[in-house]
C-alpha cells in the first residue's frame, strides 16, 4: 500500500474534482472576492472625495479668515479716520462759531494781517521754531 501512495505522489499535483458543487463553491467565492474588490474601489474613491472636500472646506476657512482680517484692519483705520475728521470738524465748527463774534474778527485781523487799532502799535515777535532755526545755523557756522 505504501508504494501505491509513493506511485500516486511521484505522478504529480492532484487534480481537482469537477462536481457541480465545487464549481458552485468557486462561483461563490469568485463572487466574494469581486464584491470586495469593489468595496474597496468604493471606499477609496470616498475616500478620495471626502479628502477633497474636506481640504476645500478647510482652504475656504483660511481665505475666509485672512479676508475677515483684512476687513477687520481697514475698519480700524477707517475708524481712526473717522475720529480724526470729527475733531477737525468739531474745530471747524468752533472756528465757525468765533467767526460770527466781532471781536474775534477783529483780533484775527490785527494778528494774521498786522492791522493795528487807532493809537496802536505792533511788535512781531520771531516764532519759538524760527528761534530754534537760527539756533541751529549759528551752531552749525560755529562748527565750521
Amino acid at each position: 500500500m505504501e508504494q501505491k501512495n509513493r506511485q500516486a505522489n511521484s505522478r504529480g499535483p492532484v487534480t481537482p474534482i469537477q462536481t457541480e458543487y465545487v464549481r458552485a463553491r468557486e462561483r461563490k467565492e469568485q463572487i466574494k472576492k469581486a464584491r470586495k474588490i469593489r468595496l474597496y474601489r468604493r471606499l477609496a474613491v470616498f475616500a478620495v472625495i471626502a479628502a477633497l472636500v474636506f481640504g476645500w472646506m478647510t482652504w475656504s476657512l483660511i481665505e475666509k479668515n485672512q479676508a475677515i482680517a483684512a476687513k477687520q484692519e481697514e475698519k480700524k483705520a477707517a475708524l481712526a479716520e473717522l475720529e480724526k475728521l470729527q475733531e477737525e470738524g468739531a474745530a471747524l465748527e468752533l472756528e465757525l462759531e468765533k467767526l460770527d463774534d466781532p471781536e474775534y474778527i477783529a483780533k484775527l485781523a490785527r494778528k494774521e494781517y498786522l492791522l493795528s487799532e487807532e493809537g496802536e502799535i505792533i511788535f512781531t515777535l520771531p516764532d519759538e521754531e524760527e528761534e530754534e532755526k537760527d539756533k541751529k545755523k549759528k551752531d552749525g557756522d560755529s562748527e565750521e
